[in-house]
């Protein structure tokens, strides 16, 4: 690394850790928990974008386009298919019913039994989450930077976990927008130059990555084992997106710290205007490396000997034109950005490169350290046990603050641990469908099912999360998407008998809290910021 890239990682850190402390004066509950409710939709916008992004996101599209294919692009399409459903129906509920976080809904709906469980679920999806986001972009980091990835890890954690604890979400939203301009500007800026390294420009590009392929952007054929299976992607993201963006805290908790329902509805429609442009740029870093390096397969043999080195095994012989080739075969198909990066990034560039992927990073661990915080304190704390709440707000504050230290510090030991669970990605959608799954189903029977009591939904909810990640462990061949419509589609197929079986006897003065009641007898209020 050249001294400029020291400098534009140092400037960068401290500049978040500026956020921190700013942010950090006269911190009341409310203000560390929700910004105050005074987020404008701007900033909404581009904290969703930056945090539901991963660091798992910024690592796998161009590694997918790399190694396999293009399909995962579908993702765009299930995106934006769902995204109506979040912009009309879960903003408005979650904002006209003024709610703290997403599982109190819940409880008003059907129980407080319900709302623990819900919460319990998205504190083990996230902590997962925010495991395997963390330990696949320090990867990247270590091996461009050489570095120990677990001296990554750690510095990263301790960096993200300081400027939350001094910020609160105000922070922690600010740094969102800088750091999904830094990755913005990064993806622009390596496509540019993948651009200007080829003889024949982008023409060339893509007849290189298309030349003798088939199924490289739409594969049909009907298959649990297919990865990247268009039905897979379009399927499965499409629940996976309505989970993280509907029924996830920490997608929740920015549209509550929103100045109105209006706010976050303009903030999502940014956010998804941000993933149009970032999803397309990263994808066309992985055509461009595929193309590049096909073209000048010796520049990664490199990776192939570091591989066979790692793993004691020799290196068997492989011809110049076998060698892009045999690093997917290897499953190394992640390596070649950062390989890329180190032989071909000016100075200065490989610096924002990594502040780039720090972002990423940190934008996983802080979100997801806040969010989980604030479902257990309180669903938790403040629920069920109230007589912990203390008094006096700056005390209550002070405890908040070391429960966050403890919830990242839990965080970020796992993510030193992930890498010898399996395949990164892999790890991230199947802990995330485990959980996920069930936590969507249950928000939908609450919005639209009147019939649906918290007696049944309860033990179906629970039993589904349980038989999804028995088939997790067990079908470790199906491709990891797939596991989200699973768990999902169980707990219906649950829920409907149970509907019959258990009956719960409700006041006919006290109307179900579906959707449709929610609209009728709450109106949208206005917020008033001065």
């Amino acid at each position: 690394m050249h001294i400029f890239d020291h400098v534009v990682v140092a400037l960068y850190l401290l500049v978040i850790l500026g956020f921190g402390i700013t942010c950090g004066r006269g911190q009341s509950r409310k203000e560390f928990f929700a910004a105050g409710g005074s987020m404008g939709w701007f900033v909404v916008g581009l904290s969703v974008m930056a945090t539901l992004f991963s660091s798992n996101s910024f690592v796998m599209y161009p590694s997918a386009a790399f190694g396999s294919s293009l399909r995962v692009g579908l993702t765009l399409v299930a995106v934006t298919l769902m995204a109506p459903v979040v912009v009309w129906v879960f903003i408005p509920v979650y904002t006209r019913l003024k709610c703290e976080t997403a599982y109190e809904y819940l409880e008003r709906r059907f129980h407080v039994s319900v709302r623990c469980l819900a919460s319990g679920l998205f504190i083990l999806l996230r902590i997962g989450w925010m495991a395997s986001a963390t330990f696949a972009a320090s990867l990247v980091i270590a091996s461009v930077a050489g570095i120990p990835q677990n001296v990554v890890i750690l510095s990263l954690g301790v960096i993200a976990i300081l400027y939350t604890m001094l910020g609160g979400l105000r922070a922690v939203m600010w740094t969102d927008v800088l750091q999904f301009f830094i990755f913005t500007a990064t993806i622009l800026l390596s496509v540019a130059l993948l651009i200007s390294k080829s003889d024949s420009g982008v023409s060339g590009i893509v007849d290189t990555y298309f030349h003798g392929r088939e199924g490289v952007v739409f594969d049909f054929t009907p298959s649990l084992t297919l990865k990247y299976g268009s039905w897979a992607i379009l399927i499965g993201i499409f629940l996976e997106a309505l989970s993280a963006f509907g029924a996830d805290q920490v997608a929740v908790q920015r549209y509550l710290a929103s100045q109105d329902e209006r706010t976050s509805q303009l903030g999502f429609g940014l956010n998804l205007l941000g993933m149009w442009i970032v999803i397309p740029g990263l994808l066309a870093i992985g055509v461009g490396l595929y193309s590049y390096f096909e073209h000048h397969p010796e520049q990664l043999r490199p990776v192939l000997q570091e591989h066979f080195a790692a793993t004691a095994e020799s290196m068997p012989p492989t011809p110049a034109d076998d060698v892009a080739s045999s690093v997917r075969r290897a499953n190394l198909q992640d390596r070649a950005l950062p390989q890329f990066v180190r032989l071909h990034f000016p100075p200065g560039m490989t610096g924002l490169f990594l502040a780039a992927l720090m972002a990423a990073v940190m934008s996983s661990i802080d979100s997801g350290i806040h969010s989980v915080t604030t479902a257990i304190v309180v669903d938790f704390r403040d629920r069920l046990r109230p007589r912990w709440k203390p008094e006096n707000p700056e005390r209550d504050v002070f405890l908040i603050r070391v429960l966050i230290l403890m919830v990242g510090t839990l965080s970020v030991t796992l993510a030193c641990f992930v890498g010898p669970l399996g395949d990164v990605f892999d790890i991230g959608k199947k802990t995330t469908a485990a959980f996920g799954g069930p936590l969507l189903a249950v928000f939908l029977l609450a919005l639209f099912s009147r019939r649906t009591t918290s007696y049944s939904v309860f033990p179906a909810t629970l039993l589904s999360a349980c038989v999804t990640m028995f088939l997790i462990y067990s079908r470790s061949g199906w491709f990891a998407v797939w596991f989200w419509p699973i768990g999902f589609g169980l707990t219906f197929v649950l829920v409907i008998p149970l509907n019959f079986v258990i009956r719960q006897r409700r006041k006919l003065t006290e109307p179900a809290l579906t959707f449709r009641q929610v609209m009728k007898t709450h109106p949208a209020t206005t917020k008033v910021v001065p």
